[in-house]
């Protein structure tokens, strides 16, 4: 006589709900957010008008323009260091061009050339020539910005104020500059691109298991060069809007920007050592560096202790940022009990 084994229970998989999905550094840093904004607006009576939010936008466009296409590279568990130096030598490429009377079109293109060519040179060697990028970013950081140095002499090159490039610096719309409005453009490409896209797959694959996404039949070379071309494209575009916004081309503009970048990347909980990538904590990021510049000036604290702040701020990230599971767990078990009390008041 057969004995049937009872049936397995059936286990049902439980769909994770919207606090286990979410980015708890992003949530941190949006927090931060509001508060800087609540604190600043009560601090300065000039900090919440509409033509402080306009001038915070334009400071901050430049920022996120680099920090959206520096959130593929992070991505990717790589870093560019390079980012500030290319700025200052499109700039500089840019008021040079012009002042030999290139047509503004060309120098447009040009520029954003230059940019793209800085960025391959970047990738190509990290990517195929296995040199870490933190090593390749950091001698191109030097070569670039000497180059550039060595072409001014150290001297600002002046930009027609008649000609288009420096318009574009000056122009609005809606009581917000061209600058502004093309950092919002910027922002939704790389969206797109990273959460619509094959290649953000990829991009996020490769830095949190790229054997894996190798062994699949993905070029995983051919993703982290074209990451690094990216930010060095987003760096052309920032140096001629530099320029256009300066109405100069200096080889000294952009010092220590590619931290400042860093940090509004890293602010908005995309992970340092790569594997998940935010544009929504980007854009956070790259708001609490502007507005703790400009609320400070508005406060009139000396400009110096600015980048004390900046510092200590990016620090805090990079502690919740590797502390990202511990707050993971903490919300999980505070969110398990509330549920656990709902269902103790249940009826049987």
């Amino acid at each position: 006589m057969s004995v049937q084994a009872p049936p397995a229970p059936t286990v049902r998989a439980e769909t994770p709900g919207v606090w286990e999905r979410a980015n708890k550094a992003t949530l941190a840093m949006a927090g931060v957010t509001v508060v800087l904004f609540a604190a600043f607006g009560i601090a300065s009576d000039n900090f919440l008008t509409f033509g402080n939010m306009s001038n915070l936008a334009t400071q901050v466009a430049i920022t996120l323009i680099v920090a959206v296409a520096m959130t593929f590279v992070i991505t990717t568990g790589q870093i560019d260091l390079s980012v500030g130096s290319t700025v200052a030598f499109v700039a500089v490429l840019t008021a040079e061009m012009l002042r030999a009377g290139w047509d503004s079109s060309l120098v447009i293109v040009a520029a954003l050339l230059a940019g793209l060519f800085w960025g391959a040179v970047n990738g190509y060697l990290s990517a195929y020539h296995r040199i870490p990028p933190f090593i390749v970013t950091l001698a191109t950081m030097s070569v670039i910005r000497g180059l550039a140095q060595l072409w001014t002499e150290g001297f600002s090159v002046p930009i027609d104020a008649r000609l288009y490039v420096a318009e574009i610096g000056r122009a609005e719309f809606l009581g917000f500059s061209a600058l502004a409005w093309i950092a919002l453009g910027t922002v939704v490409i790389g969206a797109v691109l990273l959460s619509k896209t094959r290649f953000g797959t990829y991009v996020n694959g490769i830095g949190s298991q790229e054997e894996s996404v190798r062994r699949a039949g993905v070029n995983t070379n051919r993703i982290k060069m074209a990451a690094l071309m990216l930010t060095g494209l987003a760096a052309g575009v920032a140096g001629l809007l530099t320029a256009a916004r300066l109405g100069s081309g200096s080889a000294n503009s952009a010092q220590a920007f590619e931290l400042t970048v860093i940090a509004a990347v890293v602010l908005g909980g995309t992970d340092l050592f790569g594997g998940r990538g935010t544009m929504t904590g980007t854009v956070i990021g790259a708001v609490i560096t502007g507005v703790i510049a400009n609320g400070l000036t508005l406060l009139g604290v000396s400009p110096f202790l600015t980048p004390i702040v900046t510092g200590l701020v990016l620090l805090a990230a990079i502690w919740i940022n590797l502390r990202g599971h511990g707050l993971a767990e903490l919300g999980a078990h505070l969110m398990g009990r509330g549920r656990g009390r709902d269902r103790a008041k249940e009826p049987a």
